[in-house]
């Protein structure tokens, strides 16, 4: 893939306000800072300033980096040209998820409180349900998408799966996100074993199409080399 400053600067620009802000946010900010919240939706562990304040930054600037130079190392990195949009959208998409969620420890270091029953729901259903719109963009690739043994050694099952999963997320996404209307922690539990469920059945559905499907491939290293016995 390409260096893009279209793509690329404003996701720098996300990352440098994170570390800017907390720089601006240490003189004033509490010893601890919540850091982890439970299902109820009450703050369940705190952590120090510099935990507080400066991990969220730091894991999403790796994630970012990791996501931006994974594919270079990616035996089919050939194939991200095809689905370089729907990575992008999946980038942004992660970027942002994390950017929010350090918005609120922020407003958490000040006192002032967020409703996580609410807000886990919204916005991590709604990354959930855009990711499901592109996920039958995706090619075959080892880092991203549903990665089985299956749909690494079938074109058909890889594109089949795909768009099943799309449709899991998308509707995953949906329910995360009225659990989050909702606001009770019984309604996330609900969805969130509903998506996983799905993302199951997306997993069996890729064996089932590899097995009917007469071009699949044997994975790098399952048969035996020239000369080699069994």
């Amino acid at each position: 893939m390409k260096w893009s400053w279209k793509t690329e600067l404003p996701l720098l620009l996300v990352i440098a306000s994170l570390w800017v802000a907390a720089v601006l946010a240490w003189p004033t900010a509490p010893d601890q800072i919540p850091v982890h919240w439970g299902m109820n939706g009450e703050v369940n562990r705190y952590g120090g300033k510099a935990e507080g304040l400066l991990a969220m930054p730091a894991i999403t600037t790796f994630i970012y980096l990791a996501m931006l130079f994974l594919p270079r190392l990616d035996p089919g990195r050939l194939n991200y040209t095809k689905f370089a949009g729907a990575y992008t959208t999946i980038r942004v998409s992660v970027i942002a998820l994390l950017a929010v969620i350090y918005a609120v420890v922020l407003l958490s270091a000040r006192g002032i409180q967020v409703d996580m029953n609410h807000f886990i729901g919204l916005t991590v259903g709604a990354m959930v349900f855009i990711m499901g719109n592109v996920m039958g963009k995706l090619r075959p690739n080892w880092f991203f998408g549903v990665r089985t043994p299956w749909t690494l050694s079938s074109k058909r099952s890889w594109t089949h799966t795909h768009r099943l999963a799309g449709w899991v997320f998308v509707m995953g996404g949906i329910a995360l996100m009225v659990a989050g209307v909702v606001g009770r922690p019984v309604a996330m539990v609900v969805a969130s074993v509903l998506l996983g469920a799905g993302v199951l059945v997306s997993i069996v559905y890729s064996y089932i199409v590899w097995k009917s499907d007469p071009e699949r491939v044997p994975p790098a290293g399952t048969l035996p080399a020239n000369g080699e016995r069994l």
